[in-house]
């Protein structure tokens, strides 16, 4: 399995990874990126992690066997229109973003005929962003979450799950909308929750932030993520996470009732199996 072209359009953290990831593996001869900052591109070539970039999205897929869509998520689908065509047959295209549901069956719906997509999120992402920070190891032994559908070409979903399987990532496969609701729940509300809590403890005093300790810095380190890919998670998978939310809202609605009743049995049940349940995961 070898390519002569790879398109990365996007090239921050797990763009560039997955450029060094291609090349530490000798899997693609030529990595051509696209991106909206030029000086970050200049910067990749200098660095190695590309061996081209262009101005835009149809110059650098063109002649690419191999595109891996890696800006944020919202982007995708105008980047694929502005791509299209020059698509050449037998092409394949997949991304690592973390939402799949409609989007995945609106990028199938662009694919010219001969060209084939398939929707993968590997689970190795970061807080800290941009290429300084890129690892051609990042998705050695991470989980990768393949989405095909009725659609997918057999052909094309080898060649994906080779790919991650090449890198070292644990693939599993997994509807669009299954995943859609799993990472709402482990993923996308986390991060919400983490924003959310920094910005309760600036609205109580920004003061406070001088005093906090590891336990803080440990679940709000998400929060460092970048706004800009989060908020285009949050709007795209926004109905799972209400539903995440509400479901956290009657929690946090629980424990304030154990508080106000000082029911110490109660809180400390939850407590309990709370404890249990991340205990059962392992450390990180």
């Amino acid at each position: 399995m070898t390519f002569h072209k790879t398109a990365i359009l996007g090239v921050g953290l797990l763009g560039a990874s997955f450029s060094l990831a291609l090349k530490k593996h000798g899997i693609c001869s030529h990595v051509c990126g696209f991106g909206r900052n030029r000086e970050n591109l200049q910067r990749a070539k200098e660095m190695k992690i590309i061996d081209s970039y262009a101005s835009d999205p149809a110059s650098a897929c063109s002649d690419a066997d191999l595109i891996l869509l890696a800006a944020p998520v919202g982007s995708f689908v105008e980047i694929m229109k502005r791509a299209v065509h020059s698509l050449k047959k037998g092409a394949v295209v997949t991304d690592v973003g973390s939402v799949k549901g409609r989007l995945v069956h609106e990028l199938e719906g662009i694919m010219p005929t001969g060209v084939h997509f398939v929707g993968s999120h590997p689970i190795a992402g970061s807080d800290r962003s941009g290429i300084d920070f890129s690892d051609p190891e990042l998705f050695r032994d991470a989980l990768c979450i393949i989405t095909p559908t009725d659609l997918t070409e057999p052909a094309a979903l080898r060649t994906v799950t080779d790919i991650w399987n090449s890198f070292g990532s644990k693939v599993m496969t997994m509807k669009p909308d299954q995943h859609d609701r799993v990472y709402a729940a482990v993923s996308h509300l986390p991060h919400i929750i983490a924003y959310a809590l920094v910005n309760t403890v600036s609205n109580i005093d920004s003061s406070f932030m001088f005093f906090c300790g590891q336990g803080f810095r440990d679940m709000t380190r998400i929060a460092a993520s970048s706004p800009e890919i989060w908020t285009d998670i949050s709007l795209l998978n926004k109905e799972n996470i209400k539903e995440m939310i509400a479901i956290f809202r009657e929690n946090l609605d629980r424990i304030d009732a154990h508080l106000k009743a000082s029911e110490t049995d109660a809180l400390k049940e939850d407590f309990t199996n709370a404890c249990a349940l991340r205990s059962s995961i392992g450390q990180d």
